[in-house]
């Protein structure tokens, strides 16, 4: 899932981004309100996670941007954690709300919470051929067998997997699992696709639609 993160320190944002990529999401950053408006405008997010009190643009008004447009949801951080700042932050369109400092691994499951939530419904373990996926439990397997999949492979199978056999393009693939520092012309999807193919084993899953993209060549369990 692809998510920006808006905070103005810089070494907060540092480390809370690499963080959030360690457990698979992409992640952009910004560090003020006018650049993260910039980002949303050009690059459709699962997740904004926004600081309030920001320079350039602030917070607030980011929030009451984004709550209008409809296409992100937003989990809004912010050092005041009193009821009246949350239920303000909440007023402004934002869909959760937490207080700094906080458990990191309360983040990373409220931002998969919310990725989500900006996703169709779908079952909350993925199957198909033999596979199991648990987005919560980052965990993989086929007939049984654990699958050692890195962040980008279990990524890309989850998106694949997600589609329920349709088409899914490279491109998207980029959008989804990757960041804004990936090459749109790189061959990191086709490679990705390749060592995940052998991880996976026989019979062969995934189907390449030369030209098109990707997709799951059985959904049946």
């Amino acid at each position: 899932m692809r998510v920006l993160l808006v905070e103005d320190e810089r070494s907060l944002a540092g480390y809370v981004a690499a963080g959030l990529r360690k457990h698979g999401f992409a992640v952009d950053v910004a560090f003020d309100g006018g650049e993260a408006l910039e980002k949303c405008d050009v690059t459709p997010y699962d997740v904004v996670v926004l600081d309030r009190d920001l320079p350039v643009v602030h917070g607030d008004t980011v929030c009451r941007r984004l709550a209008e447009r409809g296409t992100a949801r937003v989990l809004m951080l912010t050092a005041a954690d009193a009821v009246e700042d949350r239920v303000a932050g909440l007023g402004l369109g934002a869909d959760d709300y937490l207080g700094k400092p906080f458990a990191f691994s309360e983040l990373v499951a409220r931002v998969g919470a919310l990725s989500r939530r900006s996703a169709p419904a779908r079952p909350p373990v993925l199957r198909a051929a033999g596979v199991v996926l648990d987005p919560a439990r980052r965990t993989t397997e086929r007939a049984g067998r654990p699958l050692h999949l890195t962040p980008k492979e279990f990524g890309v199978l989850e998106q694949l997997l997600s589609a329920g056999g349709a088409l899914v393009s490279a491109e998207t693939l980029l959008d989804k699992v990757w960041d804004e520092h990936a090459d749109p012309l790189t061959n990191a999807v086709r490679i990705t696709v390749g060592t995940l193919r052998r991880k996976l084993g026989d019979p062969p899953l995934i189907e390449t639609v030369t030209g098109a993209g990707y997709r799951i060549a059985s959904c049946t369990a």
